[in-house]
Formats: C-alpha cells, structure tokens, sequence
C-alpha cells in the first residue's frame, strides 16, 4: 500500500538531521514553470493570493526571488524532515533509522501545490503555495490556469499509477486528496476517518484528526505495514478501529 498525506505551512529549517539520503523532486519542469511564475508577483500581490500577513508575504516573496533550479543539501531539505505541522508532529522523524526512511521512501506520498507530489527524501526549499490556491485574478493565470488543479492535471494520479502498490490510503486533507483524479487511479482507496465521542454524538475534530493521521503514518513506517488490513491495530491516544462505522474503502477510528 502506498499512503498519501498533505504537506504543511509552517516549515522546520533549523532542527538538526543526520540524514543525508535524498532524493530530487520528480516534477523539476512543472517546478520551475509554477516558481518563475510565483516570482513575478510583487509581495503584496502573493499576500493578496494567499490571505497572509505582510510578514508571511514579504518572507515568500524572498523565497520565490531566490529559489534555485538545482536542489542541493545546502538549500533544500529532504521533504519529511522540513514539513511541520499537526500531521507531522505525530511522525517520529528525529528517531526514524536508515531503514525507517527507506520504507518511508517507499510507501509514503506528500501531495504539494508547488511540487506536485513529493517522496519523503526529495529535497524541497522553502515555499508556501496551497492546492487550493485561486489564480483567476492574477496575471499568471495564462500560464498556470485558473488554479492548481486544472496545472497538475493528470500529472499526479498518473505518477500514482506508476506504483506498483495495490492500495493507496488516504490521510490528506480534502483540499489536497481533491488533486488525484480517483476515477482515473489504479488502486483501490481508503478513506480514514478519526472521529470523537463528544456528548454522545461522534464527530471529527479538525486538531485531532491531523494528529492522528500523522501517528498512523508513524505507525504504519515503523511497524513496516504494507497490508492496510494492518491498519485496523492502530491504537494510539485510545482509537480505536470501529467496525460498524467502517466498510472496505473507509476505516473510521473512534476515541
């Protein structure tokens, strides 16, 4: 099985890594088109485009002026270890072994709006760009589309087919699930769901749900899980798998 997780806004540059495994993003050309065209708006413009502070929007206009084509380990860093966030904080990468990030490697997808879709090892540098973005009324909208969707196309889902993995289970965001074309995709998909015991009534607590989806991830790399059935034994913070809300395409855990 492969497992498919969102990336993360805020970005870990400076934690200490002794991991020098890594890989180059696949997409270098869709990369450099969306990057030059990101680099010819003012940071007003991006602060506009992307609903952030002057701050935020000053800091990516530096990034995007000096985003470089070659990835190196002096300006990029390998993917899992520069994402942090909810999701990522479940991930155990400060304790993962070589063997750990090679089945990571294999098994794990980070779907991006810049990169397209990501290996835990490719190096990125730093960037902010959601898939959701609304490029209509910006002056690269010839270039890229109307947004990152329509950009990437079939690109991802037909580098997903490429695996030969069975299963692809999702634990991304809708935003970002939404880029894979599924009618398209050769794999059987599950749907995870974490959902709450809140007064009697179940319900999925966004926080929560990006936690556990990131120890599941940590679950499934360090247990070396290639069977999603597998997945049913995750337990972490007191889920539980619930039989009666789930079926064969959508595991719901319940706490």
């Amino acid at each position: 099985m492969i497992i498919v997780i969102s990336p993360a806004k805020s970005l870990d540059l400076e934690s200490k890594f002794d991991v020098s495994d890594h890989s180059t993003p696949e997409f270098s050309d869709e990369i450099t088109n969306i990057r030059e065209n990101m680099a010819k708006l003012s940071a007003a413009d991006l602060g506009k485009l992307m609903k952030i502070s002057p701050k935020l929007s000053d800091l990516n206009f530096e990034r995007y002026q000096n985003f470089k084509k070659e990835f190196t380990l002096q300006n990029s860093r390998q993917a899992l270890l520069a994402f942090d966030g909810d999701v990522y904080q479940g991930i155990e990468k400060k304790n993962y072994n070589k063997d750990d990030f090679k089945f990571a490697q294999d098994h794990l997808r980070i779907l991006s709006g810049l990169y397209g879709i990501l290996r835990p090892l490719d190096l990125i540098q730093p960037y902010r760009l959601e898939m959701g973005t609304d490029l209509k009324k910006t002056r690269i909208s010839d270039s890229l589309g109307k947004n990152l969707y329509e950009f990437w196309g079939d690109k991802i889902t037909n580098k997903l087919n490429e695996s030969k993995d069975d299963t692809l289970v999702n634990l991304a965001s809708g935003e970002y699930f939404k880029a894979i074309k599924t009618k398209e995709l050769n794999k059987n998909i599950i749907n995870v769901a974490f959902k709450e015991n809140k007064n009697g009534t179940l319900k999925i607590i966004g926080i929560s749900s990006k936690r556990a989806r990131g120890l599941m991830v940590n679950f499934a790399i360090k247990n070396r899980l290639t069977n999603p059935e597998d997945l049913k034994k995750f337990g972490e913070q007191d889920y539980k798998f619930d039989q009666s809300l789930s079926d064969d395409n959508n595991y719901v855990f319940v706490r």
